[in-house]
């Protein structure tokens, strides 16, 4: 119990760091913009990279897990991180910028969830599940966290140094907590079946309607709250809220989101992911259609913060375990890392995209966007309700190569 304590609270502190210190775009963005004289949406390209960089990056990573372990991979991606943020503050042109988003994309593959997903699984065998799911808690709250906290940073330092004090913090306090919070596992607890390849049943099983519905409907929401939680301090104060009022709203947003992992989390054991999944997904664009329909108001604003956040809380986890719904254990890693890509590349044109909509269009087109697109991932997961009700399409691989 002590030692799950102790691992917990390490990869707690660091992770919620590392994503905290990423997530500064929601925050500086218009002072980068002004400083390097360049539009808004192109510096939030450089969260597009980041995404980018981080899904290509990931079958590296992957390797790196197996060949020095996660604890070093997340060492080394922390150092990879901090160099990245040092990067963005000595900046003076938007194609160094950018650069500097790369490198922190393929830090952020080493260091970033999978990394603290894998390290849990070598080490904490059967009670990875739950520590897990405690440690979405934790690590939702991050942008709740460092926005106020960059935003003071900002306002006492301005941006460059900004970058420059978290850069310190991931190189001298994360990286080095990392190697003495962290335990090398003694062995692998996982079993062979689980760590083998996937079999030819689930290759073709990929490639098939639930597979691809999986996606779309994983890859719309994640644009959509991923957007969310990159432009909407920028949206609501295209709203009308002055900037300390916006960055209290998207904290508050956060700790929302965090209150639907928790739902998800407690919950979890009394109905299953896709029936969490169906929920989260109409909870999403119902909370954007009140702010569409009804404006800025303040109950609106509530009833839209409240339905969104624990919406996209909730989804953020069941996400995580859909795919068990259709997919043996064996054949779950195959899956996931099937589906990582798309939704890190949506995620990734996200910011630009919702940003550069803001800009021309205003905060109604922005909205209509972002309904349309959760809507149309509300769609999908009715379909796969209805799929996952019929045994024969489960692709379980029988003992004869064959596929149920």
């Amino acid at each position: 119990m002590r030692r799950d304590l102790s691992l917990f609270l390490t990869l707690a502190i660091t992770q919620t760091t590392g994503w905290g210190t990423t997530g500064v775009l929601a925050v500086l963005a218009p002072a980068i913009a002004a400083d390097l004289a360049v539009p808004l949406p192109l510096v939030f390209l450089g969260t597009a990279v980041f995404y980018v960089a981080m899904g290509l990056a990931a079958p590296l990573a992957g390797r790196a897990f197996r060949g020095i372990g996660a604890r070093r991979a997340m060492a080394v991606g922390a150092v990879g991180l901090a160099l990245g943020l040092a990067g963005l503050g000595l900046c003076t042109g938007l194609v160094p910028f950018l650069f500097a988003w790369g490198l922190m994309g393929v830090a952020g593959a080493l260091f970033l969830t999978t990394a603290a997903y894998v390290h849990l699984a070598d080490v904490a065998g059967e009670r990875a599940r739950g520590l897990i799911g405690m440690l979405m808690l934790v690590t939702g709250l991050a942008g709740s966290l460092f926005w106020p906290l960059t935003a003071a940073l900002e306002h006492l330092a301005g941006w460059r140094l900004t970058l420059e004090i978290y850069a310190a913090v991931m190189a001298f306090a994360v990286a080095p907590l990392v190697l003495a919070g962290l335990r090398q596992p003694e062995a692998a607890i996982a079993s062979d079946q689980e760590m083998s390849p996937a079999s030819p049943a689930s290759k073709r099983a990929l490639r098939g309607q639930i597979f691809w519905f999986l996606v779309l409907a994983i890859a719309l929401n994640s644009f959509v709250t991923s957007g969310m939680e990159a432009v909407g301090i920028t949206l609501f104060r295209v709203l009308g809220a002055d900037p300390a009022l916006a960055i209290g709203l998207a904290s508050f947003l956060g700790v929302l989101k965090v209150s639907g992992r928790l739902v998800e989390l407690v919950g979890g054991k009394r109905w299953s992911a896709l029936s969490t999944g169906l929920v989260a997904g109409a909870l999403i664009p119902c909370g954007l259609l009140v702010l569409l329909l009804f404006g800025a108001g303040p109950v609106a604003l509530g009833l839209c913060l409240a339905l969104f956040g624990l919406g996209s809380g909730a989804f953020a986890v069941a996400r995580a375990t859909m795919p068990l719904a259709f997919y043996q254990k064996a054949d779950y890693a195959a899956a996931v890392s099937a589906i990582a890509l798309p939704m890190n590349l949506t995620t990734a044109l996200a910011a630009p995209i919702l940003s550069g909509l803001i800009t021309r269009s205003g905060a109604s087109a922005t909205l209509g966007l972002m309904v349309l697109l959760s809507g149309l991932a509300f769609l999908l997961m009715l379909r796969l309700k209805t799929l996952s009700a019929r045994p024969p399409v489960r692709p379980v691989a029988l003992a004869d190569g064959s596929t149920a």
